[in-house]
């Protein structure tokens, strides 16, 4: 029978500053993406809150002509 030794290497230093660069970039990607979803999220909630406002200006003005 054949005995696996799976020893854990400590990461080399460069392995250790390739691994931070890559976390540092995979965390600006995804904060950017963040950003341009609650970007995207807060002009169309504004959007839609300009249509409701101007539906609501309308049937008051409507309702006060009757």
């Amino acid at each position: 029978m054949t005995a696996y030794n799976y020893e854990r290497r400590p990461p080399t230093a460069a392995q250790r500053e390739a691994r931070r660069a890559f976390k540092e970039a995979d965390a600006k990607v995804a904060m950017s993406e963040y950003e341009r979803t609650q970007a995207a999220f807060h002009a169309n909630r504004e959007r839609l809150r300009a249509e409701r406002l101007a539906r609501e200006a309308e049937a008051a003005a409507r309702k006060r002509k009757t």
